[in-house]
């Protein structure tokens, strides 16, 4: 590995995470309408850890994180219900209270919240310019994201997002931004305790434990709230399965497992910042797919982004 690659190696798996998400956001959302997302939460787990086992045995030895310590099992079991459990059944509930446009917005807060939250558990400082690039990335991914034309069915569709939700139930869209909040928080506190827990220990079998924990935490909601049947209804799509399985690999395995490795070799808030490009590298896929058109505010948010990330390359 080159001098140059070697000194940021957390931020280009960083980059590598957004890609991979981006791949596994398309797979879990055609996977929803096949079987539901309320299914595709935990059957996406369940396949990640066949994936990561196999994974892990040809890259490590070992099938299972057998030789974790203690402080990493606390700590990434902690993390692991707070970013897959917790973040997620908030940020897919906020999916359907707001809608996907107006989630992701609320969701472009996860990067300065992960500043926030590593400088109180990790003493994580950025630099001016550091913090600057985050702000800039940030603000890019918000225009860009805002901008992109939504697909109307009707003439109330025409309205902004929130214009409807106050005409309708002010009350809906407090609850709505109160969960996208919670997903950020649970992205970003997850992402934090990662770090804290895995400290030099391997990402991959830090991706398994979390996992595992988030596997526990989802089988507590579907027993409390009587969800199973829904799971074991799903068994029935094999288009909802390869595509669960299809994300879960790009998703879970890849990209959780990128994202820890960026973040033990990078500042949790540059990793966030990078990682949250997502929906700027989905705009060229959601062109082919769905047909959108790209209007010059939303490209021109798209290059600030990228240029925020190139400066916390430099």
């Amino acid at each position: 590995m080159s001098e140059s690659v070697s000194a940021h190696v957390g931020e280009l798996a960083a980059v590598a995470t957004a890609c991979c998400w981006v791949g596994s956001a398309f797979s879990f959302e055609a996977a929803g309408r096949a079987v539901g997302s309320l299914a595709v939460n935990l059957i996406r787990l369940l396949i990640a850890v066949v994936f990561l086992a196999l994974v892990a045995w040809v890259v490590r030895g070992q099938a299972w994180p057998t030789d974790a310590s203690a402080h990493a099992w606390l700590w990434l079991s902690i993390s692991g219900v707070i970013g897959f459990a917790f973040g997620d059944l908030c940020l897919f509930r906020a999916f359907v209270v707001l809608g996907a446009r107006l989630s992701t917005l609320v969701m472009s807060l996860f990067p300065p919240i992960t500043v926030v939250i590593g400088w109180a558990l990790l003493g994580e400082t950025l630099s001016g310019l550091q913090l600057g690039a985050v702000a800039l990335t940030v603000a890019g991914v918000i225009v860009a994201v805002r901008e992109r034309p939504a697909r109307p069915h009707g003439p109330a569709a025409a309205a902004p997002v929130v214009t409807r939700l106050l005409d309708g139930d002010p009350r809906r869209l407090g609850r709505g931004l109160l969960l996208g909040l919670g997903g950020a928080l649970g992205q970003a506190g997850g992402l934090v305790l990662s770090k804290y827990g895995m400290r030099d220990y391997s990402a991959l079998a830090a991706t398994q434990i979390r996992v595992f924990a988030g596997i526990a935490a989802f089988a507590v909601v579907f027993t409390a709230v009587g969800w199973w049947p829904r799971l074991w209804a799903a068994r029935k799509s094999g288009r909802g399965l390869g595509l669960s399985a299809l994300g879960a690999l790009m998703g879970p395995v890849t990209g959780v497992t990128l994202s820890l490795y960026a973040v033990q070799h990078t500042e949790t808030g540059v990793a966030a910042s990078i990682m949250s490009i997502t929906p700027i590298l989905a705009i060229p896929v959601a062109v082919v797919i769905h047909g959108e058109r790209v209007t010059a505010r939303s490209l021109a948010g798209a290059l600030a982004a990228v240029v925020g990330v190139v400066v916390l390359f430099l």
